[in-house]
């Protein structure tokens, strides 16, 4: 325990020193790792040498390109085709044997009639096997080798062991050849080949075309040398005179001049599919690059966006025409959309936190007075003030909740007809039926038409927008004037406007008035009675139902101002 505790607390400087260039293999080993193991999901500001895209790109077409290159190397048809064509051409040279040794070593004899004479037919089958490289057996009727192409006159058999294939002398001609003999490893041979008899004293049994050449019909095979791997094509054809098989001239060869022939093709579709695979590759990477690249710019910037409280200007890519440009395009609008929901956030906060301050200093300077008198009056008059702040609170306070979560329940709700007209004829038969002496009264004009003023909305919201905007009518409008409603159809859409005759809004403050916490009042109203946010709020759900909201001044011929208008847009559906 104490040489453990020992190692583990003994200083870097006290440590072993470490063996020469293990610092390199250690990173080359956290390099695999992090490319070949598990971990292949960067982390947030991690960078590979190559990125997973590109590798997934790379591998797609590589992997498509090598699966075809395979196909092409398989050569299974093209080996088969070029046996047929050997079988054929020993079938030929097997007739000539044939047909020459009928002509030459056989005897008609009175006593035994047509006889073969083994000695004679050896000196024909050297010379005729001499311009050649295959090998010639003559078997008897009795199925007897009488003749071996491979026999020497004294005696015994020469073995023919095939060469190796040529290496080359220069090291990446040598290296093509191994990998050339590596990737030939890995197909098939086209099929299972009974294997080629061992030497020795080989009899007509041993070969089974030799048993249908003494029967009168030719015959072939072919077979796997276990000795040398590669395989023996014979054919045996019949030797006969008048009709009568004397023997079988068994002609074999090895596939030597195949392999030499598929080795040909396969290295020339090698060479073919390495140019494919290098145009594959830089392809593969130029088509990453432009994928990988653009998004790696993008997802840095929006990283950069995340860490920092200043703004940062996405990439602009639209210009490319495709998804990338697309997305670019939409992160772009998406953050210029979120730094204005920012901004107006912190604008409103900000708003909130000066309205707010208003009461709550009023409350404070009554309570703090009313602490410090002993009159009942003047106690009184104090606390009717704090109700008033406090109701002023109440209204402000709900306006701003109201107003924070309109966004969340517009994007919720289902959107369903609504009829104005109806909405409309609702609103001014409520205000009618609480209407007091001498208020302003609201007149409706509807068109007269069998088209009904139908839109797309939340009738709630949509009703909360009218009685906003009619409320600020009443609010400006003279006693016992008169505010018209009217709607009608305008193209695609209805069009709804309210027209009161008060003093009108000043020209400056046309589009002022949609702002939060707008605070100009007509003279005489109460402090406190509006929070601000009626026509804010308005604006905010007429865009919402993708309407348009906004006010100007009716004139009259000499161009004074009678009265405001504010006119309503909406889809109609």
């Amino acid at each position: 325990m104490a040489s453990a505790i020992d190692t583990a607390t003994a200083k870097p400087a006290e440590s072993a020193p470490k063996p020469p260039g293990s610092r390199f293999f250690g990173r080359l080993r956290k390099w695999r790792l992090r490319v070949f193991g598990r971990r292949l999901r960067p982390r947030r500001g991690r960078r590979f040498l190559i990125s997973p895209l590109t590798r997934r790109i790379l591998a797609v077409n590589v992997l498509a390109l090598a699966l075809l290159a395979g196909g092409a190397l398989y050569l299974g048809r093209y080996r088969a085709s070029l046996i047929g064509q050997e079988i054929d051409s020993l079938k030929i040279q097997g007739e000539i044997f044939s047909a020459a040794l009928d002509q030459g070593a056989v005897l008609d004899s009175v006593d035994e009639g047509e006889v073969l004479l083994p000695d004679l037919a050896r000196q024909m089958m050297r010379r005729l096997v001499a311009p050649t490289r295959i090998r010639a057996r003559l078997f008897d009727a009795e199925g007897n080798l009488i003749a071996d192409s491979r026999a020497l006159l004294a005696g015994g058999t020469v073995r023919v062991r095939p060469l190796a294939p040529p290496r080359a002398s220069e090291p990446m001609l040598g290296f093509a050849d191994r990998i050339y003999d590596w990737i030939a490893r890995l197909f098939p041979h086209g099929g299972r080949y009974p294997l080629y008899p061992g030497s020795g004293a080989h009899r007509a049994e041993d070969f089974g075309e030799v048993i249908l050449a003494l029967r009168g019909k030719t015959g072939s095979a072919v077979r796997r040398d276990p000795r040398t791997g590669g395989l023996v094509i014979s054919v045996a054809v019949p030797v006969e005179r008048y009709r009568q098989v004397l023997g079988g001239v068994l002609l074999s060869t090895g596939s030597g001049e195949i392999e030499t022939e598929l080795r040909k093709v396969r290295l020339e579709m090698l060479r073919i599919f390495t140019g494919a695979l290098l145009v594959t590759v830089l392809l593969s990477f130029y088509l990453a690059g432009t994928i990988v690249r653009p998004i790696r710019r993008l997802a840095a910037a929006a990283e950069r966006a995340r860490g920092r409280g200043a703004r940062v200007e996405i990439p602009d890519f639209t210009g490319r025409g495709d998804e990338i440009g697309d997305l670019s395009h939409s992160f772009r609008e998406m953050t210029d959309a979120l730094w204005e929901r920012m901004s107006a956030i912190e604008s409103f906060a900000a708003d909130v936190s000066h309205e707010i301050k208003n009461p709550l200093s009023s409350l404070k300077s009554a309570v703090e007075t009313a602490t410090r008198l002993e009159d009942p009056e003047k106690q009184k008059r104090l606390l009717a003030v704090v109700l008033d702040d406090i109701e002023r609170l109440h209204r402000l306070i709900t306006d701003i909740s109201d107003a924070s979560r309109l966004d969340a329940e517009l994007s919720r709700i289902e959107l369903l007809p609504v009829d104005i007209a109806a909405m409309l004829k609702a609103l001014v038969e409520v205000h009618q039926a609480s209407e007091s002496e001498g208020a302003p009264r609201l007149v409706l004009e509807l068109p007269d038409g069998e088209r009904e003023l139908i839109v797309s909305g939340i009738e709630t919201r949509l009703s909360q927008v009218f009685r906003n905007v009619i409320a600020n009518a009443l609010s400006f409008s003279p006693a016992a004037s008169e505010i018209r409603l009217s709607a009608r159809i305008d193209g695609h859409a209805i069009l709804v406007t309210v027209e009161d005759q008060g003093l009108g809004i000043p020209e400056d403050k046309l589009s002022a008035i949609f702002d939060r916490f707008y605070s100009e009042r007509p003279q005489g109203e109460k402090f406190g009675t509006h929070s601000g946010l009626g026509l804010s709020i308005s604006k905010q759900i007429v865009e919402a139902h993708r309407g348009m909201i906004w006010a100007e001044n009716r004139r009259a011929a000499n161009g004074e101002v009678t009265g405001a208008r504010f006119a309503i847009r909406l889809p109609a559906l």
